[in-house]
C-alpha cells in the first residue's frame, strides 16, 4: 500500500450539498436560510455559547481552580541524585547542567532519600534536616 492508494471508505465522505442552484434542488432561492432575520444575512453570527438570551452555561457554572504562574520554579531533589553531578561544588547551575532540574528552576530543596556514595560540597541549595545530617555523615559539607 502506498500513500496514493489511500482513500476513505465508500460512503464515509458524502458529497457536499450545493445550495442556490435552482428550485429543483430543494435548496434554491434562500438556500435553506429562511426569509429575513439575523441568520439569513451575511455575517449574521451568534457568539459561541449563546443560548438565546438565557445565561450561558459557562457563566452559570461556578469558577473553580487556580494555576499559579510561579508553580514549578522550586524543585525537590533526592539526596542520592547528587552523586550524578560531576562538578566539584553542587549548586543550581551544576544541577541544571547535569539535567537533574529544568532550566526555569529558581530554587532546589534536597530531601533525604537514598544515600550518598561520595562526599559532596553543596552551595546555595536548601536541605532538609535529615538530608543535611546524611550529607555531613558522608563527609560532605554545606556552604553558603
Amino acid at each position: 500500500m502506498r500513500l496514493n492508494d489511500l482513500a476513505p471508505a465508500p460512503g464515509a465522505r458524502p458529497r457536499a450539498t450545493r445550495v442556490g442552484r435552482g428550485p429543483g434542488s430543494g435548496l434554491g432561492k434562500t438556500c435553506g436560510r429562511g426569509h429575513k432575520g439575523q441568520h439569513a444575512r451575511a455575517g449574521g453570527l451568534r457568539k459561541v455559547g449563546f443560548e438565546g438570551g438565557q445565561m450561558p452555561l459557562q457563566r452559570r457554572l461556578p469558577k473553580t481552580g487556580f494555576r499559579s504562574p510561579h508553580a514549578g520554579r522550586v524543585r525537590t531533589l533526592r539526596l542520592d541524585r547528587l552523586s550524578h553531578v560531576a562538578a566539584e561544588v553542587v549548586d543550581l547551575d551544576a544541577l541544571k547542567k547535569a539535567g537533574l532540574v529544568p532550566q526555569h528552576t529558581e530554587a532546589v530543596k534536597i530531601v533525604v532519600r537514598g544515600s550518598l556514595t561520595r562526599p559532596v560540597r553543596v552551595r546555595g541549595l536548601a536541605l532538609s534536616r535529615g538530608a543535611q545530617a546524611a550529607l555531613e555523615a558522608a563527609g560532605g559539607r554545606v556552604e553558603d
